[in-house]
Parts: C-alpha cells; structure tokens; sequence
C-alpha cells in the first residue's frame, strides 16, 4: 500500500480528490487530506473506508507537519505556494516525493541537489499554468524540429474565464474562479518578452493598454495582456535563440481597457494602508482619489475626465456595475487599496451554484520549414468547461494533470530525480493521453501558410 498525503483542499482541489479517491482501490493507495477545515470532507471520503481520511491541519503547527509527512511516501501540495519550501523541507528530512501544480522558483530549484542526493522526485509545475502550458507546447515544437523547421515565433495564452452561457449582465465577461488576490494583483512589475529580436518591456502602469486580440473557433474573440516573464521559458523548451516569444493571460475583450482604469485609480496597489474606517462609503473612497472638485459634476463624470474616458462608454459601465460610485461601505478597516478593491470584487464576481467556468489555452508557433517553402503557422486551441461551481474547469485543469503526475509517482514510473518539471515526454505525453481519452480535455489544432 502506498500513502498519498494532500495539503490543502481549496476550490482548485476538487477534481484531484476526485481522481485520487476514484483510484484508490486500484493503486491500492491510502489518503490521507488534511485541511484547515476537514468538516466538508469527511462526507466526500466517508464511502472509502479505511482508505481515506480527511485530518485538520494548519500551516503554522510545524510538529503537525512533520508527523504527516513521515507517515507518508507520497506529498501533494495545494497550499498556497509561498508555504511550499516548508513542505519541501519536511519531505527532504524524511525522505517523502513531493508533487505540486506551482512554479519552481529559484528557492525550491535549491532542494534539486539534496532530492537527487536522497533518489527523491520533486514534481513541480504540474497544473494548468504552469502544467499543461508546457505538457502541450512542447509535442508541437519536437514535431517542428524533427521536421526540420525553424521556429520564429511562440506565444502562449490561458485565462480562466465563464463560459458563455454563465457571463449573463456581467460587463467584465469574468468572475473569480482561483485566488482572487492574485487576479487584483497580477501583472505588478514589468513584464517582458522579445519581439523580432528585440527586447521588449511593459511597465505595469501599460501593461492592460497594450494587449492582442485572439480569436478561439466556437468561443469568439479574447485580449491577451502580457505575464511578467515570458523569457525565462526559452531555455526550458530548447528556443534561447527564438526571435519572438510571449506568454500571456486571457480575457474578454473589453476587459483590459476597465482593469487600466482601475490601475490607474490606484486601486491595485497593495503597498501602504488607507487608515480607513470599515465604513468609509465607496464613492467616498474614489473621491479621495481625485484631484480637488473643480466643477460640481457628478462623481463618475469626474473619474471620467481624470482618467480620460468617455463617460458614457464601455470602461465606465464596469466601473458602475462594479459598485465604485455607490453608498455601500468599504467593509474593511485600514486596509490596502487592493484589499479593499479585493473584496468589493469577491462579491461582485462569486461563482453562483449552476455557473460554468472556462479555460481557454492557446498557443501560436510560427516557422520557417525545411523545405524553404513559404512561413507556417500552427495553433492549439483547448476549451475546457466547468460542471459547476465546485467542479470547475479550473479545477480539473489544475487538479486532474496533477493527479496523473502523482500516480505516476506512486506507481514507480518517474525516472527523473530532483526538483523535476514535466518537460520530458515520458512524463507528458501520458498525462495528454490520460487527459484526452478519459476526460475529453484535448487541444485542437489548424494550420495555414502566413501571408
């Protein structure tokens, strides 16, 4: 028997427990998920018996922590990704795999020489974004350089958006379906990427000015706004000397241009405390963002001259449905701006019980061929749609290429030692197999000659 230990089973969780429970008896596994708040799960894994259990657990009880892991051959983390390292720690000192759907930072890349020394696999990066970004590119690129062609161009795209069906009155076409922190935060920096051999650099203040329209058959036309690296991707996929790459996130058009203005408020910013009272009226808290009243004009006819909008258009009527003008009261004291804007949105943008979510992935190569025929493009489009408010697009997308990873790991079957990102295709091409036949999550692709 092996022992599988979750950490953390937030609302991106529930389609890995499903997969981990469904093959419980199969892999003869046992589960453990421990959890701040259990409650809820001891229904969902009361059916498994002995198998499975669901355990409180709080990041701080370090003691806790350590008791878990030991007791466990495999570790999956959900928790949040700056509590990463800990887990790390944990399963370094007592000899435990680790598999999580975050990033490699350069702080975790550190474990890679003691895992390796300890024959331990570190499975980073096995989500969505990061995760199926590369699990998907990456097949398409090998296929081009086996052709012979020479890759000129690579943009990425994925957002996690509501389906059609689901945007109802919405203006923004959008609700929250991760962390909604980091939807208010993202972006801060400056993001860049290369174009035509250039360097190129988006200082954040631009960065939802200058976005690119893309068009997905059957779902209809996006924005794609830069992420804050794209570069640092082009030696994880062999491309150090692409001419053009771009990774970026997606929404519906409109969008970015009324997140600009948001930016441009200042409501974003998480750097300093307003020293506000709870009750302190939205409109109140706008007003202190402007300039002294220089005319008797109504709030939002004022907001829209200091920004330059047009007060009738689009961005102002997001800014209305989003509450920023009214009387109800901010809720938080001495908060951020960002806290505060935060939650007015968490309200705003809640998933109600029958919303579908989406997530919309999309890559573009362009390249020469070998045959010195004329420029090609190919483009892998994937749609994914959410069951519902708990079973959502994000989380299968997130949770299901983690658990194939884990099982993976559990089975014996990841050769690769050390902090580990599924770039190899022992890795990924049978999580994409796994995917497509059993879930019908697949990438569709066209092609054409560029003009």
């Amino acid at each position: 028997m092996t022992r599988i230990l979750l950490l953390g089973a937030g609302r991106s969780a529930s389609s890995l427990i499903q997969y981990l429970l469904r093959h419980l008896a199969a892999e003869d596994w046992q589960l453990t998920i421990a959890d701040v708040n259990p409650e809820p799960l001891r229904a969902v894994v009361a059916a498994h018996g002995e198998r499975a259990r669901a355990v409180a657990f709080e990041i701080g009880q370090t003691e806790r922590l350590h008791e878990l892991v030991a007791a466990h051959e495999v570790v999956v983390s959900m928790l949040p990704a700056l509590f990463h390292p800990l887990v790390a720690q944990a399963c370094l000192h007592h000899g435990r795999h680790l598999a999580t759907a975050s990033y490699a930072t350069e702080e975790i890349r550190g474990f890679d020489a003691p895992a390796r020394a300890q024959g331990l696999t570190f499975l980073m990066e096995c989500g969505l974004d990061p995760g199926l970004d590369h699990m998907s590119a990456l097949p398409v690129i090998e296929e081009i350089r086996a052709q012979g062609g020479r890759l000129t161009s690579f943009k990425s795209y994925c957002g996690g958006l509501m389906a059609p069906d689901s945007e109802g009155d919405n203006p923004w076409r959008y609700k929250f379906t991760w962390n909604p922190r980091n939807v208010v935060v993202a972006g801060q920096g400056t993001a860049r990427y290369i174009e035509g051999g250039h360097p190129r650099f988006i200082p954040y203040q631009q960065l939802f000015r200058r976005t690119e329209r893309l068009a997905v058959p059957g779902y209809g036309e996006f924005e794609g706004y830069a992420n804050r690296d794209s570069l640092s991707y082009r030696p994880l996929y062999g491309l150090d000397d692409i001419p053009t790459m771009l990774r970026g996130t997606l929404r519906r058009p409109g969008y970015c241009a009324a997140w600009a203005a948001l930016v441009a408020l200042g409501l974003t910013d998480d750097s300093y405390h307003l020293g506000n009272a709870a009750e302190l009226p939205w409109a109140e808290l706008i007003e202190s963002f402007l300039p002294p009243a220089a005319s008797d004009a109504a709030l939002p006819a004022r907001v829209a001259a200091c920004l330059g909008l047009d007060p009738a258009g689009a961005e102002m009527q997001r800014l209305r449905w989003a509450g920023l003008f009214g009387p109800a009261p901010v809720g938080l004291p001495d908060a951020t701006p960002a806290q505060l804007l935060e939650r007015l949105l968490t309200a705003k943008w809640q998933l109600l019980p029958h919303d579908h979510d989406m997530i919309v992935m999309q890559h573009l190569f362009e390249y020469e061929p070998a045959d010195g025929g004329p420029a090609q493009q190919r483009t892998s489009s994937l749609v994914v749609i959410g069951d519902d408010a708990v079973h959502t697009a994000m989380a299968k997308t997130v949770g299901l290429p983690l658990g194939m990873a884990v099982r993976r790991l559990a089975r014996g079957e990841v050769a690769h030692r050390g902090v580990v990102v599924p770039l190899h295709a022992d890795l990924y091409q049978p999580i994409l197999q796994e995917l497509a036949a059993d879930y019908n999550i697949h990438f569709v692709e066209t092609a054409h000659a560029l003009a």
